[in-house]
């Protein structure tokens, strides 16, 4: 078994012993991309085209026969930036005949706040996703939020009652307190804004999220993605800070179609890939697997430690991201 995506066989036999006797029926992956190759420079696994179609196929290979739906975040990178309004057209349109399928619109930060409310009105999208690659801050990990989320769009969304989804940089996440602050002012201030931290509060050094999240207890617009993130203890925080009802499963496809895992270490984390020379270690030889089984499996650990109910699990996959996405 070789898909179009790389799945193997391993990977099947991975999935059918780990993931499919823990997921629940119906699945809501709240971050995944879907793109054209004319605004992004990567593929899934041999298509340098990820519409919604193939997305529905490679899904199937880590969720199995399930009923997935999502909320695709629009993307461009910096050397493409002539394509985004492109891109946010065609990822609207993508979902046109999905009713519970949500988009957001990808932002820049010279984006005029009204022109902004107009585009995500008429192209019928739900919220705004942002990059640091766009922050103008060099080098870009080392951006604060407003660099590459202004104000003045949140204020929109929070007119609009949107969501945002932000993949924070900075060395050590949510626990740097430039972050913490920005956070806290924009949930604060904004209060119909839901604003939703990626990558489990980019927690990939799962200490960071052990010491920087209670920092923004008392946050009610304040939720999180697990998108891609393969330590258990990142979700594990937030379940224990905020309640599992704060989280949400997400894919990050097509990270979720690589080949390794994210490891914390040290104060910070490393990504594992298959060509990271690392596989062989005395008479070992290890196959890495997709990303995202990985990433399903420390969700699972996650829900194991917290001891969370079967109907809290379908929290965490569903019901979750259909209160907040408005989905019937």
């Amino acid at each position: 078994m070789n898909s179009k995506t790389g799945f193997s066989d391993r990977d099947h036999e991975f999935f059918l012993k780990e993931i499919d006797p823990f997921l629940p029926d119906r699945i809501y992956d709240a971050h995944a991309h879907i793109w054209e190759k004319e605004w992004a420079n990567f593929t899934l696994g041999s298509s340098p085209v990820a519409d919604l179609a193939l997305y529905d196929q490679a899904i199937a290979e880590i969720h199995g026969d399930r009923r997935t739906e999502a909320l695709f975040l629009s993307f461009a990178l910096a050397e493409y930036r002539e394509q985004i309004a492109a891109a946010n057209e065609w990822t609207a349109g993508q979902i046109a005949d999905r009713p519970a399928c949500r988009a957001h619109y990808f932002i820049t930060p010279e984006d005029d706040p009204e022109f902004v409310r107009d585009e995500v009105r008429r192209l019928g999208m739900h919220g705004l996703k942002c990059y640091h690659l766009f922050s103008g801050v060099d080098p870009t990990w080392d951006a604060s939020i407003p660099t590459y989320l202004p104000e003045p769009l949140v204020a929109v969304a929070n007119d609009e009652g949107w969501t945002i989804t932000l993949h924070m940089v900075k060395a050590r996440a949510v626990a740097d307190p430039d972050n913490q602050h920005w956070i806290r002012h924009y949930c604060e201030t904004y209060p119909k804004m839901q604003l939703i931290l990626a990558h489990s509060a980019r927690g990939f050094q799962p200490g960071h999220n052990m010491e920087g999240l209670e920092k923004l207890t008392g946050l009610d617009n304040l939720w999180f993605d697990t998108a891609a993130n393969c330590e258990p203890i990142a979700h594990q925080s937030i379940m224990r800070i905020f309640g599992h009802e704060r989280l949400m499963y997400g894919s990050d496809l097509p990270v979720s179609h690589m080949r390794g895992k994210s490891l914390g270490v040290a104060d910070s984390f490393l990504w594992l890939y298959e060509d990271t020379p690392v596989w062989g270690e005395k008479h070992i030889k290890v196959h890495p697997l997709m990303i995202g089984l990985e990433h399903l499996r420390s969700v699972k650990w996650a829900c194991w430690s917290e001891k969370l109910t079967d109907a809290q699990v379908e929290d965490v996959f569903w019901n979750n991201a259909a209160r907040l996405f408005n989905v019937t």
